[in-house]
């Protein structure tokens, strides 16, 4: 019997497009707009969870009290902050081209992302994906982002994919957590700026440098 190549389930900042510092820096940013000042490696080891997540845990660290509407407001900040850099904002070395392999192999692939569609949309566009015609899940669509399953699992039911036999692709530890606790394999890479002892740590069970190395060592996982 046959078995067919695994299911692809990317996260998408730091994974397929260069935007972790630029997120960082925005959030640097709204933070200080309301009065927290917090070094922006703080910040960076939060990058890749969910945003009110990342907003309770830093809170928690400073021990700054806000109200509940100005925490409501931060992520709006933080978006508006983004698209101040969001000129900066590039596709990863081979990311295109892995997605584009993928699809004239005809391996199911999607893309799950901490980020809403606000900020998520314009790095769509530079990977030639289309929410209308790929699966996109974005932060809009479930209940809970990583560390939390949701995005990855709402990404294999929409691909009509087993989520065990699926492989998630991130650059942080909260993508390869959240890959562990969906119970699907879990690829690393290191152009987000976690190491690769992190990434092991964490439970990746391969970890490469950017889409660019994904795509020359795919049959390593198991693509064909």
């Amino acid at each position: 019997m046959t078995r067919n190549a695994p299911a692809f389930i990317f996260d998408l900042d730091g994974t397929l497009i260069d935007s972790v510092y630029q997120h960082v820096l925005a959030w640097h940013d709204a933070l200080s707009e309301v009065g927290i000042e917090l070094s922006v490696w703080r910040i960076h080891r939060r990058i890749g969870m969910s945003g009110g997540l990342f907003t309770n845990m830093l809170l928690r660290e400073t021990g700054a009290d806000l109200d509940e509407a100005t925490v409501a407001e931060l992520p709006r900040l933080h978006a508006a902050a983004y698209k101040k850099r969001a000129d900066s904002v590039r596709a990863l070395p081979g990311a295109r081209a892995l997605i584009a392999h993928l699809r004239e192999q005809n391996i199911p692939w999607a893309i799950g992302t901490s980020g809403r569609i606000e900020t998520a949309g314009p790095s769509l566009g530079m990977l030639d994906v289309d929410p209308e015609r790929d699966v996109v899940v974005t932060r809009d669509q479930v209940k809970h982002a990583k560390p939390d399953p949701d995005l990855f699992l709402a990404a294999a039911e929409t691909l009509g994919t087993d989520i065990q036999d699926a492989i998630v692709v991130g650059d942080s530890i909260w993508d390869v957590l959240a890959a562990r606790r969906a119970r699907a394999l879990a690829v690393g890479l290191l152009s987000g700026g976690y190491g690769q002892d992190e990434l092991e740590r964490a439970g990746a069970y391969r970890v490469y440098d950017d889409p660019q190395d994904l795509l020359t060592h795919l049959d390593e996982v198991g693509a064909r």
